[in-house]
């Protein structure tokens, strides 16, 4: 098994053959598209600043979910 070159390709091979990967991957551009939304209003209101600020953290969990799976497929990759 050979690891692509680049961590973009890498991204995209998991994409393409990991269905958790590709789950937490479609849930953080989800939450990316809706956090553009928001910080494009001119005047946010209460809850959209606290939904701002949860998809945030939640946009976070979901990037290190995803280094994780990221650094067990490199390390498993190369013990073989």
């Amino acid at each position: 098994m050979s690891i692509p070159a680049s961590e973009t390709a890498l991204k995209d091979y998991l994409i393409a053959n990991d269905e958790n990967f590709r789950q937490l991957a479609n849930e953080h551009h989800q939450y990316d598209a809706r956090l553009k939304e928001l910080l494009n209003l001119t005047h946010p209101n209460d809850e959209e600043k606290i939904e701002e600020a949860i998809l945030k953290k939640k946009k976070l969990h979901l990037k290190d979910q995803m280094e994780a799976i990221l650094v067990n497929y490199k390390a498993s990759a190369t013990s073989h």
